[in-house]
């Protein structure tokens, strides 16, 4: 069997860990223990992804995940995600508040831009807004014009702190698609959490060159879209392994310390009659548990750095 090239060896990046400087490497098993308020055990994080598709999309760099599938105008898939927006949206609510869940709503400008009732509602509950990009046709990747990225997002992050009020400290590119410039330029327009990695249990520090963020890891294995329509599992499929995690990770917790159980639905998805039965048995499981805390993605940073 041949030997790697010398010049393998000589990758100006190579390191012990990652070959790049973007965050340490470390094993989470070693890591200092996380003690939630009130000694819970799991920080639930119940993200709920508003989104917009265009009828018209361009799938520049590709066809975005959850996009129009067939020719122009695409109405059967481009009416289901504006179902969502308007009827299992609200059905998510419902759910939400009879089970005391305190959500996370990742939503694009655009929508906000064009369901003002919907923000409202979202803004009347109080509920913490992350940026979810501008509408989930503009993917930021890699070969992309910096001064073309940086403008796309300072328009999306200014066009939802104007509509809701609120001053959004964090961010999900669509599809979760990134450039390698992504997270300098959120950092340089005031955002402090992003959840495009999914490569840990736990958030972790992250350098850029204008500060550091955190990367939050809202997992993308128990995604309802990704289970039920990428993984063709069934709404009932979902639930099971969303507890099988849920006391795999409480387990866990005894040993290791606090986990974070993040969830990411979507109204088109689970909005659906047939299937918003599966949430709502989850969502009672979940906070029939003593040891659940139910809170915003930024509350559980915001514990998480104060132990850091």
């Amino acid at each position: 069997m041949a030997s790697l090239d010398s010049d393998y060896l000589k990758y100006p990046e190579r390191s012990y860990g990652m070959d790049h400087d973007r965050y340490e490497w470390s094993m989470l098993q070693n890591r200092k223990k996380v003690t939630w308020p009130n000694g819970k055990k799991i920080a639930l994080w119940i993200n709920v992804g508003v989104q917009f598709f265009p009828l018209n999309q361009k799938g520049i760099p590709f066809k975005v995940p959850g996009g129009m599938t067939k020719p122009y105008p695409d109405l059967r898939h481009y009416s289901l995600r504006d179902y969502g927006n308007r009827i299992g949206i609200y059905r998510f609510f419902k759910a939400l508040d009879n089970y005391n869940i305190t959500p996370t709503f990742a939503m694009n400008t655009k929508l906000a831009e064009r369901y003002p009732y919907l923000l409202g509602t979202i803004r009347e509950r109080n509920n913490e807004l992350l940026c979810h990009g501008y509408d989930m046709d503009k993917l930021h990747y890699g070969g992309q014009d910096n001064a073309e990225e940086t403008e796309l997002i300072k328009r999306s992050l200014d066009g939802l702190r104007k509509l809701s009020g609120q001053d959004i400290k964090g961010w999900i590119s669509p599809a979760k698609n990134e450039s390698e410039n992504t997270p300098d330029i959120l950092a340089a327009n005031g955002i402090e959490y992003f959840c495009d990695w999914v490569n840990d249990d736990m958030p972790y520090n992250f350098k850029t060159k204008n500060g550091t963020l955190t990367a939050m890891p809202l997992s993308t294995e128990l995604e309802d879209r990704f289970i039920i329509l990428n993984n063709l599992h069934s709404a009932e499929d979902w639930a099971n392994q969303v507890e099988d995690a849920f006391e795999f990770l409480l387990k866990e917790s005894k040993t290791s310390g606090g986990r974070i159980l993040s969830l990411n639905i979507h109204p088109w998805v689970l909005g659906q009659p047939h299937r918003i039965q599966y949430l709502e048995r989850v969502l009672e499981k979940l906070s029939d548990n003593p040891e659940v805390w139910s809170t915003s993605a930024s509350k559980i940073l915001s514990a998480w750095k104060n132990q850091q």
